[in-house]
This record gives C-alpha cells, sequence and structure tokens, in this order.
C-alpha cells in the first residue's frame, strides 16, 4: 500500500485477489500471442517443432503481458504482475507434466491392471504372445520388499549414527562428512550400481542376487537419510538438552533419552523419504540383481527382480501385451511410492514440536478474538467539582467539604 504525500488523495494498491483488469489482460495477451506466433510461422519463419511454437508464444505473451500491465500500472506494479505470472506458469507447466506422465502411465497399463493374476502370479509360464490373462508380477513385488528391506536394514543405522554425529559433534570432521553427504545426494545412480558391482561381485565373487542390488540401493538412500535427519535433530530446542545436562545426564543418554524421543516423527519421515528414493532405483539393481522370470524369495542365491527392473524388461519388447503388463507395473510403483509420500506427509505433520507450535497460535487466535469480543466496562464519571460561589448559604465555610471541592485561595 503506498500514499502520495504530495496533497493528492489517497492511492492504494490491491495486494492480494484477482480483478476483471488482470483476467482481461491475461486473456488479451495469450490470444494475441498465439495469432502473432501463428503469422510468424506460416509468413516469416516456419516453426515445424511444437516444443518450439509454444516457446515462441511463451515469450511474445510475456511481452505484451508487460505492455498491457504497464497502461494502467507503474514500473513496480509491472514488474511483480510479471514475476506473479511467470511463477504461475512455471508451476502450472510442472504440474501438468505430472499429470500427463500419470494419465498416460494409467492408461497404456489400464489393460493389465484388472486382472487379478497380474498380482498373484510370476512370469516363469507366461511369455511375450501369451494373453494378459497368463503371468503377472508378483515375484516383482516380493523382490523389491525383499530388497528395500536390507536397504533399510543397512540404512537406517548408518544414517541415523551420521546424522547424530552432524549434530552432536561439531568439528572439522563433522564439515568434512556433511560436504561428502551433500556430494553423495547427485551421485548418479549407475555409479552406485558399478560401485558394488566392482567391489562385491567382481573382486569378492559375491553372485548377483537380491543382496548385491540392496547394498546398492541402500548407497543411493543413506544420503537422504542423513540430509533428513540432520535437518530434523537440529530442530530439536537446545533448552532441552541443557535441561538434561543440567540433571546429570551425559551426552549418550541425553541422545538416546531426550533428543531422539523427541524427533521421532521427523525421524520417520526420512525414513520413509529414503524408502521412496531407494524403491524407484534402476541401474543399480540392473547391474547387481540380474533378471528372472519365476519367484525368488532368497535374497542371498539367483538373480531376484524388483519393479523397476520389470517394468526395464517388459517395455523392451515389441509385444502390445508385455508392453502394456510394464505399464502396469509402472502404475504399481508409483502407487506404492505416492502412498508412501502421503505417510511422510502425514506423520511430518503429526511432529510433536509442530502440535505445540500449531496449539500455541490457536491459543493466540482464541485470545484475540475473546478481547476482540470482550463487552467494554463503563466507568462512572465522577460528580463535577463545586465552585465556591456556588455554595449553598446554609452551609457552613467552616465545615468539612469533599475532597473534589476545590480549596479557596486566601
Amino acid at each position: 500500500m503506498t500514499a502520495l504525500t504530495t496533497g493528492t488523495r489517497e492511492v492504494r494498491r490491491q495486494l492480494s485477489g484477482v480483478r476483471v483488469s488482470d483476467l482481461l489482460n491475461l486473456c488479451g495477451a495469450g490470444a494475441a500471442a498465439i495469432a502473432l506466433t501463428a503469422l510468424l510461422s506460416s509468413q516469416l519463419a516456419p516453426i515445424t517443432s511444437p516444443l518450439g511454437f509454444v516457446a515462441v508464444a511463451a515469450a511474445l505473451f510475456l511481452l505484451l503481458y508487460a505492455l498491457l500491465v504497464s497502461l494502467t500500472e507503474r514500473g513496480v506494479a509491472v514488474r511483480d504482475r510479471l514475476v506473479t505470472v511467470v511463477v504461475h506458469g512455471l508451476a502450472f507447466t510442472v504440474l501438468a507434466v505430472l499429470a500427463f506422465i500419470v494419465v498416460f502411465t494409467f492408461a497404456r497399463g489400464a489393460k493389465a491392471l484388472p486382472h487379478l493374476n497380474f498380482f498373484t502370479q510370476d512370469m516363469a509360464k507366461a511369455g511375450p504372445l501369451d494373453p494378459l490373462e497368463m503371468g503377472g508380477i508378483a515375484h516383482a513385488i516380493v523382490g523389491t520388499l525383499i530388497q528395500i528391506s536390507i536397504a533399510l536394514v543397512i540404512t537406517i543405522p548408518l544414517g541415523l549414527l551420521t546424522a547424530v554425529f552432524l549434530t552432536e559433534v561439531p568439528g572439522r570432521l563433522a564439515r568434512l562428512v556433511r560436504t561428502i553427504v551433500e556430494a553423495m545426494t547427485a551421485l548418479p545412480s549407475i555409479v552406485a550400481g558399478l560401485f558394488i558391482y566392482a567391489t562385491l561381485v567382481l573382486a569378492l565373487g559375491v553372485p548377483k542376487s537380491g543382496l548385491a542390488a540392496a547394498t546398492a540401493i541402500s548407497i543411493m538412500m543413506l544420503p537422504i537419510m542423513v540430509r533428513s535427519s540432520d535437518v530434523v535433530l537440529r530442530l530439536v530446542p537446545g533448552t532441552l538438552k541443557e535441561a538434561s545436562y543440567a540433571l546429570g545426564a551425559g551426552q549418550f543418554r541425553t541422545v538416546w533419552q531426550v533428543v531422539l524421543p523427541t524427533a521421532r516423527s521427523g525421524l520417520t519421515t526420512a525414513i520413509i523419504l529414503a524408502t521412496a528414493r531407494g524403491i524407484g532405483e534402476t541401474s543399480p539393481v540392473l547391474l547387481t540383481s540380474g533378471f528372472t522370470a519365476a519367484m525368488n524369495s532368497d535374497p542371498t542365491s539367483g538373480p531376484m527382480v524388483s519393479l523397476p527392473l520389470a517394468i526395464f524388461q517388459f517395455v523392451k519388447s515389441p509385444e502390445p501385451t508385455m508392453v502394456a503388463r510394464g505399464f502396469g507395473t509402472a502404475a504399481v510403483l508409483m502407487l506404492l511410492v505416492l502412498t508412501l509420500f502421503v505417510i511422510a506427509r502425514v506423520v511430518g505433520g503429526s511432529s510433536p514440536l509442530k502440535k505445540d507450535a500449531r496449539h500455541r497460535a490457536r491459543q493466540a487466535r482464541r485470545a484475540e478474538r475473546a478481547q476482540r469480543h470482550r463487552p467494554r466496562r463503563r466507568t462512572k464519571r465522577p460528580a463535577p467539582a463545586l465552585a465556591p460561589q456556588d455554595i449553598p448559604p446554609g452551609i457552613a465555610q467552616d465545615q468539612d467539604l469533599p475532597e473534589a471541592l476545590p480549596q479557596e485561595q486566601p
């Protein structure tokens, strides 16, 4: 809200809501951008790629929208509305791409999902030419659950210990470890698979199996687990730890009985996020687990298939039934990852710290509402004081007068 101090009336700017002029500017700029892009592509420079058409139309839209807004607004308002349109446009683009991926995957896999055998059978007795009533992905579901369970057994202790070390033991070594963890976050998954393949399979002679695949998956899960846990442990109030130290508890007991229980829900969220990351990895599993069409529940011997690897093998086939199985498997994997993220969101929202903050905010709102609606008490006005000349003649001058009466000066 700005005000002109030159003696004219106050000019108020609307900072929220949508005005009719904004909608007209958006619609006009969009229609003009599409028309100009079509004119350019047909008369001056032919644009054959749909992506190129969209890029040119978007650039012209921003230029025309800024021009239309500048007719009624000043420079600051023009920049503000232009940035708002860019941010909302990018968010809408990301949402549209995500919706397209989900809809496309479920549409292509809709032929395989309604069959019950798709979830209860393996592909040992089914081939590429067999109909969808035969075969399924039960072996891939079991393999994924086994591999992710082993990866969690490896990742959870290492991740929690590393996060506690980074939080409770600051120093040069902690900074070095934090730098390495942040670098591992951007580690390509194929590099993790090559590392496990070179060390376990080639050097140590471990066969391709679910155990090797789970080890490779744990390498991808570990940096997510460490960084998320580190952030959560840093949110624990220092006053709680100081109170524990003041009562005579050591550092280990403080961490075990104060820090970890306080951040329990946040640590659960970190575990679920790391699980969602590892459950969709394909490259490490492709190099370390092998492929089989039969059920294998032993992670120490024989190839073991996971859902991402099954998707990769199914989609490579030129047969429509195998491609439908691949997209159906992708839909199952997407539902599983979505379920994990929803659980993480629900668990993360129930943190004791967040609950306490929400409780205090509710109490503040209630107090403000009660103060606003509290009836005002009427105070009695004091009686007006009498001047000496207003005193009735029957009252003696030497009688005691109320304190409210002013004393006559001699």
